[in-house]
Order: C-alpha cells, then structure tokens, then sequence
C-alpha cells in the first residue's frame, strides 16, 4: 500500500474511534479492554498521536518518551483527541518523501512506516471505541487487514524480543480465505518466531478465516475465525503476542507505537519502568476464562493500573 492511502484510513478510523466514542460516553467500559474506559483509550490514542508526530514534523533521529496523558474528560478530552489526530494526519500529508527520522520497524521509509503504524494503531483502537459504544463495527477493507497482518507477524514478533515461543520447535499457519496468497506460516521455536509468507510445509495450526476477522482476531480484539489442528497454539498466541517496551536507562529506548504513559521521574537508579498492555477482547468474548491480566507497573508511585494497547515489545507482567 502506498504511504498516502495510509494517511487516508488513519484520517477515516480517527474520524471513527472519535464519532463511537462520542456516542459511547467517556465513563463507558470497553469490552476489548477489560479495565478500560473511553477516556482512557481517548488518552491513550491522543498520547500515542501526538508522540508520533513529533518525530515526523520535528524529524527525530533518535527515540523519546511518550508525554504524560492529558487529564481531560467529556467534550474537552474529545476535543482534545481530535486537535492530535487531525495534526498527525496534515503532519504525514505534509511531510516530504525523503524525511529522515526514528522508526521502530522495517518500512521502506521513515514516512512510510509511521504512516502504516498510525493506520493500524487507529484502526484497532476504533474497533475498541466501537465496543464500546456497541451496535454492529465497522468493517475493515481486505487489503489493509492483509497488511495489518503482515505488519504484526513479519515485523512485530519478527524482533527479538517477541514471546511468542514454544519449547519445541512447532509452526503456526495463518491464512486469509478471501484474500489470494494471503497465507503465513510462523516457525516457533525458543528463538523469536520466524515467518514466512508462503504456504510451505505441514503446520500443527492454522489460524484462518476472512481477512478483515483475522486482523483484529490477531490483535487480541475478537475470537479467531476458525482454528484447526493444536488449539494449544492459538492460545499460546492468546496469551503471549501482547508487546511491551522497556524503557532503558539514559532514555537509549524509546516506547514502540502504543505505549500508554510515559514516567513522571525516573527510579533513583536511572532507569525508568516497564510497561505492558495487550487487548484480552478475545478471550471475554470467546468465553475462555482469562489466567492473567495485563498491567501497568508504575515505578514512582508503585501502582498497578489495568492497561491496553495494540501488542508492543519485551516482556509480560502479569497479577494472578
């Protein structure tokens, strides 16, 4: 997909999430994120936002903390949300082809990455506000839900520090029905997932269905389509794709897309604290009971806060 139909669905799903959340209410659950409200994905989204676009508009060449989430609430804090999107959105129209600055993952541009990353981070998080307000989401085209797919599989759990792992060596096969040679497969093993976009070799899972059911299924935001073969993998994918980012000490690592707060100080010994988030949509909604909860650990205030976001990097942090 080209850089500007990026910038296109990212200014459509912002438009979306900020409509559904209007309509839903700040003080509204969200079913995709147990332990949410609107507000906070509001926050959240608006942070991650405006946290991108500084690096685009201001090119960046290194990584930065998200800012501290605003405070706001009701019509301000949609006011609020949108002010961000709509600046992420001129920002990336604007910018020129040739912009260098800090990206996370493989694109073939700095532009083309934070274009795609924004368009996928809104549009799971749209389908979070519209579970919120209930009544029938909306659907997302074949094509993107393709690329989203590819992004999560290929780039996300490509990294190293990916905790999608098994003890041996087993493959995961993810395949879009409706969509020709949209078919993953995932090798698994102790080293991070290695895939492929081929239909190559027996696989003891496949994970399939409908592109634009598949995509957010993936994200952790609705139960998988259809699942054959050893179930055990799809819910080793349940329960270990969520990502999360550590901050290092002398900020020398920045959050990836989707990190909810960033500290007010550092720890006394410099380095600033962990932060996990991942959807558990999909486990509420397929009635699995859920054996953990993700969290936020707050090094400064030592607090425990529910948190959500499309899958980051590192490593789980989970309450019994």
């Amino acid at each position: 997909m080209k850089t500007a139909a990026y910038v296109e669905i990212l200014d459509r799903e912002g438009a979306l999430l900020a409509a559904a959340a209007e309509t839903a209410g700040s003080g509204a659950e969200v079913p995709t994120c147990p332990g949410w409200r609107v507000r906070d994905l509001l926050r959240h989204t608006g942070t991650v936002h405006r946290w991108a676009t500084v690096f685009v508009a201001e090119g960046l060449t290194g990584p930065r903390p998200a800012a501290e989430p605003t405070d706001l609430d009701g019509a301000p804090l949609l006011a609020w949300f949108r002010e961000g999107h709509g600046r992420l959105v001129e920002t990336l129209a604007g910018a020129a082809p040739d912009l260098r600055c800090w990206h996370f993952l493989p694109a073939p541009s700095p532009l083309a990455f934070w274009a795609r990353r924004q368009a996928h981070e809104t549009t799971v998080h749209r389908i979070d506000a519209e579970s919120a307000r209930g009544g029938e989401p909306t659907g997302v085209g074949a094509d993107f839900a393709v690329d989203g797919i590819d992004e999560l599989l290929c780039a996300f759990h490509a990294r190293e520090k990916s905790a999608v792992r098994t003890e041996e060596p087993r493959t995961l096969r993810v395949r879009a029905t409706d969509t020709p040679d949209a078919v993953w497969t995932v090798r698994l093993s102790a080293r991070p997932p290695v895939t492929v976009r081929e239909d190559t070799g027996a696989a003891d899972c496949e994970l399939s269905g409908p592109a634009p059911l598949l995509y957010p299924a993936l994200w952790n935001r609705r139960p998988f389509p259809r699942v054959t073969g050893d179930g055990s993998l799809a819910a080793l994918w349940r329960e270990r794709s969520g990502v999360v980012w550590r901050w290092v000490t002398g900020g020398g690592g920045g959050p990836p897309d989707g990190v909810r707060y960033a500290p007010r100080a550092p720890r006394r010994s410099g380095r600033l604290p962990i932060w996990t988030h991942t959807g558990d949509g999909a486990r509420r909604a397929s009635g699995t009971p859920s054996r953990s909860r993700s969290v936020t650990r707050c090094a400064v205030r030592r607090s425990r806060r529910p948190c959500c976001s499309a899958p980051s990097l590192v490593r789980r942090i989970s309450s019994a």
